[in-house]
């Protein structure tokens, strides 16, 4: 069985060991200058150190219990209630239509949460020089119609935020709290078909790998199920996360894009249809240990629960 605290320090262990691979999937896909997923690991440990791929992970490491409890809370008490409500009876199993809807609506829900998180992070992740000397020049042209000198500007170390705490008050003050919510319309087109294509491969893997079918899974097919739904879910969620990583990264100084449809259009006139699949190797991987971490822990927690 595993316990509340064992299991928020297996949450927390699986933020840790993703977040590295997180980052590099945001560089490259708003980031610029990078040739390939070895490439942007290679600079970014050339120039930033190994600590430049841990950078915004204190948000997420802090909130992972509380965002994972409500997302899988609400998506258990969304199936009680769908089969309560046309089966009269809330531990009747769900169908694939009524898991589809719970799914959908769980990943609607999951972006009240977790856009600010999303954003705060993308946000300290995408601090470079590149990204900096880049809003700086394109202030100057906005304001004056000519290029910022970067010598003459101070930037200490670099960096606009020092932290996430202030980098909320920052967004806060300049933007006001829409801003926190910047890229939440991508967040959706990611989320909703991306839960969907997470729970439905996951309940159909658990069915296929449990020995019979009155049977319960056992922690490993838990495990592989989940790590194998992960992945399927984060490789088709892809196109929509580019966009709203450029959309969440791009607002530090001077906006470049006004909406999610201009994003797309500029991003593809600029970049072609390729652009879209950038990090798609890499959320695969990704998406493997931590979503065979979070669906094992989920499981068993609701074994822990049910046996008290």
């Amino acid at each position: 069985m595993i316990s509340s605290r064992d299991g928020s320090a297996v949450r927390a262990s699986s933020v840790v060991v993703g977040h590295p691979l997180d980052t590099v999937k945001t560089r490259l896909q708003a980031g610029k200058g990078y040739k390939n997923t070895f490439h942007c690991v290679l600079t970014i440990y050339r120039k930033e150190t190994a600590v430049g791929f841990f950078k915004g992970m204190s948000f997420p490491l802090a909130s992972i219990t509380l965002y994972n409890s409500v997302v899988f809370g609400f998506f258990s008490n969304t199936q009680r209630f769908i089969s309560k409500y046309r089966y009269g009876d809330g531990r009747h199993p769900c169908g694939m239509v009524d898991l589809t809807v719970a799914s959908m609506l769980t990943g609607l829900m999951s972006v009240g949460l977790g856009a600010p998180v999303d954003l705060v992070k993308i946000r300290l992740q995408m601090q470079t020089q590149a990204v900096l000397s880049e809003n700086l020049q394109l202030a100057g042209n906005v304001s004056t119609g000519t290029n910022i000198d970067l010598r003459s500007v101070h930037m200490p170390n670099q960096r606009l935020y020092r932290g996430p705490i202030h980098c909320i008050s920052s967004i806060l003050q300049t933007e006001g709290l829409q801003g926190l919510y910047r890229g939440a319309g991508a967040m959706i087109l990611r989320d909703v078909p991306g839960y969907t294509l997470y729970f439905i491969p996951y309940s159909i893997f658990c069915d296929l790998l449990k020995p019979d079918a009155t049977s319960s899974p056992n922690p490993c097919s838990i495990w592989l199920a989940g790590g194998l739904a992960g992945s399927i879910s984060w490789v088709t969620a892809t196109p929509a996360d580019v966009v709203k990583s450029r959309m969440q990264a791009d607002a530090q100084l001077q906006r470049k894009y006004k909406g999610i449809l201009q994003c797309i259009i500029h991003s593809y006139k600029t970049e072609g249809a390729q652009v879209f699949f950038r990090g798609a190797s890499v959320n695969a991987i990704r998406g493997f240990p931590m979503s065979a971490t979070m669906f094992l822990t989920y499981e068993l927690s609701l074994q822990f629960f049910r046996s008290l």
